[in-house]
């Protein structure tokens, strides 16, 4: 089962909402957001939850429950607490972050999951996926190295390729959302708080790649 989700993007004003830094942008969205305790640890900012916590939250802010209204059950051999973390590294060094985390509480790459931005799927489109290359991103490099495997989950956010030929990469990757990318967005994520909640509280993430490997939520 998964234990720890990083939420790749950089810190600072400057990129909140910016394309680089949509799992933040995820992540600030979350219903149940405001429950969260961050502590400043692991060069990064981290906060943690038990799956019952989840659960109930999930209930809660009607992400899904069981058909009764009640929470979903939690498996017996879920983890004693699920870890939210976002590196404060800087994208690039994403991983320094991520493995202070994993080897303090001694978690395997195969129980992790990585949120980030990909360039390949166009705004409007997530990509539930286990292991595979690295696209180009930087951040994903990082865990790669530190991890010394690229078996680790990824949940992708689609932010397109630049509009303008005369716009680079990086200069599109840090530029911001427009007020109606935004919108869609938050269609988008609503969206998929279901999945990041499922995935959570299943013994099998695996259950959910046929159905999100790659799904448009938005027209």
């Amino acid at each position: 089962m998964i234990r720890l989700v990083a939420f790749l993007g950089n810190f600072g004003r400057e990129y909140e909402k910016t394309r680089h830094n949509v799992a933040w942008y995820f992540e600030d969205s979350l219903p149940f957001a405001q429950k969260l305790t961050w502590q400043s640890k692991f060069k990064g900012e981290i906060a943690s939850f038990s799956p019952d916590d989840l659960a109930q939250w999930a209930c809660d802010s009607k992400i899904c429950s069981k058909k009764d209204g009640s929470p979903l059950l939690v498996p017996e051999e879920s983890p004693a607490h699920i870890y939210f973390l976002k590196p404060q590294t800087y994208m690039n060094l994403s991983g320094e972050s991520i493995i202070e985390v994993a080897n303090f509480y001694k978690i395997k790459p195969d129980e992790i999951l990585v949120i980030h931005d990909e360039l390949e799927l166009e705004l409007g489109i997530v990509s539930f996926k286990w292991s595979g290359g690295l696209g180009g991103h930087n951040g994903l490099r990082s865990t790669k190295q530190v991890l010394n495997t690229p078996d680790f989950w990824r949940l992708r956010f689609g932010i397109g390729r630049p509009q303008n030929d005369k716009m680079s990469v990086a200069d599109w990757v840090l530029s911001k959302f427009s007020d109606e990318q935004q919108e869609i967005l938050q269609n988008v994520f609503s969206q998929t708080n279901f999945l990041l909640v499922k995935v959570l509280l299943s013994k099998n993430p695996a259950d959910y790649l046929q159905n999100w490997g790659k799904k448009k939520l938005v027209d």
